[in-house]
């Protein structure tokens, strides 16, 4: 019997043996396959963050770039105020010239009914003036206050 015993256990060791044997080969295959993964992984990885740091540098110039659009733009619209204020002064440097002109002969010959008509030419040039701006008269004496339209002042 102690010999039927000793054979028993001792397959029943190799049954138990093989098993552990094949585990440990399913275990490395497991590990290889989990590190090939793993350096696929780090690989993508460095790959996202190539990708990331190109977005990155694409916005920073991007957003340099409008900036300086800003800037521009801001300066070209100072520049065209300035123009166009320029040209609004010159156009009533001659108005202005005209009423020194017509201050300076009514004070010369007292002839009041010469000084009116020159005011009132002086008058007609500055609203060509202001006309040509594309400023017009709005007529609001008895109509309903329009915000659009009116201003309001006080009386």
């Amino acid at each position: 019997m102690t010999e039927k015993k000793f054979h028993k256990a001792k397959e029943e060791k190799e049954v138990l043996e093989e098993p552990k044997e094949t585990e440990i080969a399913a275990e490395k295959e497991e590990y290889e396959i989990l590190k090939k993964e793993l350096e696929i992984l780090k690989r993508e990885l460095e790959a996202k963050k190539t990708e990331a740091a190109d977005y990155l540098d694409t916005l920073q110039r991007l957003k340099a770039e409008f900036e300086n659009y800003k800037k521009r733009i801001l300066r070209e619209q100072t520049q065209f105020l300035e123009l166009a204020s320029q040209d609004l002064i010159i156009k009533l440097l001659s108005v202005l010239d005209n009423f020194e002109l017509a201050i300076y002969a009514a004070e010369e010959t007292k002839d009041y009914e010469k000084m009116g008509k020159g005011i009132e030419m002086v008058y007609g040039e500055f609203r060509d003036v202001l006309r040509k701006e594309g400023l017009k008269v709005v007529e609001a004496e008895g109509k309903e206050f329009d915000p659009e339209v009116h201003e309001a002042v006080m009386q």
